[in-house]
């Protein structure tokens, strides 16, 4: 037996005894909830395909259709409603599964997706009980919710129909307690419940907005990802990955647009990112508090990074977009490979994770922790990312950049402050898989 192999049946037994694989060990599972307007602008089809490939991560609690007819001439889609779009693809992942489960055994089965995916038209109310169950679910996490937008030939949000019934039902103080079980990675199509309603909600991470020099955020993805790592779409999707790849459309204004993948992207546990702190950055940019929002938590795309000699807010994504595109890559892989035929991420581990130290003080991190669940080689890399920390002078010189540890000195402050280092561990598999560690280092006096 390979190692591969004795590694996921390890995996297996570990969860079938109520432990927990790697990938889930840390914050809690997320659930979310997705509403799309499937059948329009085909990109939401091609994001579905990258979507349902990372169902592993999360506890999916919903998948809205709101567009009772496909828009003829540009979607092309043999399923002619919104709901029957997005069924054909999830009976594709279903037929998937298996091999998807022989990698991760976290993948929900089709039978489960395909009952949590339900008409959202404004006919029928099924999509505004399932949203309103999954609120007030006695489960303590709250429910992130992602709306891929709402444009002509689509039906109102049902989110927006969910608020209004539950404001007219419950009052005021039940309307509060149910909005403040949400969180949101979205398009914003709320309506008065998004700005004018009180409360605001908890926290909105806009994945699509601020338009910048001509281009709104989600306009950037396809720009910054399609060829990132060498990604070749009709090679790593549409041929010899079965029958969920051959459903991604290419009749986009883009061949990758994607428009609608950063709203679960920014929730991939990678190990750097965490959804409550938009500032720190992951695999969807890095987002900052929309001053326009009178201190509301609401945050839209407009940061900027310093990489590679230059300053921009697409550094923010593109930076990373290799790394997303070989995982993506990855997972198109499990739906026909077996697990010791393909590669799997890497576990990165760095101690210690908040080192306090004082001005001038020598820092020694160390990533000996970090795995691989195939035995590959790890390689690693250790970065400075002053945007995310609350220092920004100069960055310390890394000694060991490259290597297992790294050394480095405190820089001298007159005010604490904290210094953020990321650990980068990619393996030697095909594709390489990047996973992440970030170390928050308080500095004081």
């Amino acid at each position: 037996m390979n190692a591969r192999r004795l590694a996921f049946l390890i995996l297996t037994i570990s969860l079938s005894r109520g432990g927990l694989c790697p990938a889930a060990d840390g914050p809690p599972r997320l659930r979310l909830m997705v509403e799309t307007d499937a059948g329009g602008d085909p990109d939401d089809e091609q994001s579905l395909v990258r979507f349902l490939v990372y169902t592993n991560e999360w506890d999916v609690e919903g998948i809205l259709c709101n567009r009772p007819a496909a828009r003829k001439g540009e979607n092309l889609n043999t399923a002619r409603t919104g709901l029957g779009v997005v069924q054909k693809m999830v009976a594709a992942y279903g037929a998937s599964r298996a091999n998807l489960h022989g990698h991760d055994p976290r993948y929900p089965t089709g039978e489960h997706l395909m009952s949590r995916t339900v008409p959202g038209y404004k006919d029928t109310d099924q999509a505004v009980r399932l949203i309103i169950d999954a609120v007030d679910s006695a489960d303590p996490r709250p429910l992130w919710f992602c709306d891929w937008g709402s444009d002509h030939g689509s039906d109102e949000t049902n989110l927006k129909r969910a608020l209004d019934k539950v404001r007219k039902k419950r009052g005021e103080e039940g309307y509060a307690r149910f909005k403040s079980r949400l969180r949101l990675s979205s398009h914003d199509a709320f309506g008065e419940h998004t700005r004018r309603i009180a409360p605001p909600f908890p926290l909105w991470v806009d994945t699509f907005r601020p338009e910048m020099e001509g281009k709104r955020w989600y306009h950037r993805f396809s720009a910054l990802t399609a060829k990132a790592g060498g990604f070749d779409l009709r090679r790593d999707v549409l041929t010899g990955h079965g029958p969920l790849g051959e459903l991604y459309p290419t009749n986009t204004t883009s061949g990758q647009k994607e428009g609608d993948s950063m709203t679960f992207l920014y929730l991939v546990p990678t190990g750097m990112n965490d959804p409550e702190r938009p500032e720190l950055g992951g695999w969807a940019g890095r987002y900052g508090r929309n001053g326009a929002e009178n201190g509301r938590a609401y945050f839209h795309a407009d940061q900027e990074d310093t990489w590679n000699g230059t300053t921009s807010r697409d550094n923010t994504l593109a930076r990373w977009a290799s790394h997303l595109q070989n995982d993506f890559r990855a997972r198109m892989d499990w739906c026909v490979t077996a697990y010791g035929d393909a590669n799997h991420p890497p576990a990165a581990k760095a101690s210690p994770e908040r080192p306090a130290v004082k001005s001038g003080a020598r820092v020694e991190l160390d990533a000996a922790g970090s795995t691989d669940p195939d035995g590959d080689r790890l390689r690693f890399e250790w970065i400075v990312y002053p945007e995310t920390g609350t220092w920004h002078g100069p960055a310390p010189v890394l000694t060991g950049a490259g290597d297992a540890k790294c050394l480095f000195t405190a820089p001298e402050v007159t005010a604490p402050a904290d210094l953020h280092v990321i650990l980068q561990v990619t393996d030697t598999g095909v594709p390489p898989l990047t996973r992440y560690a970030r170390i928050v280092v308080g500095v004081s006096p």
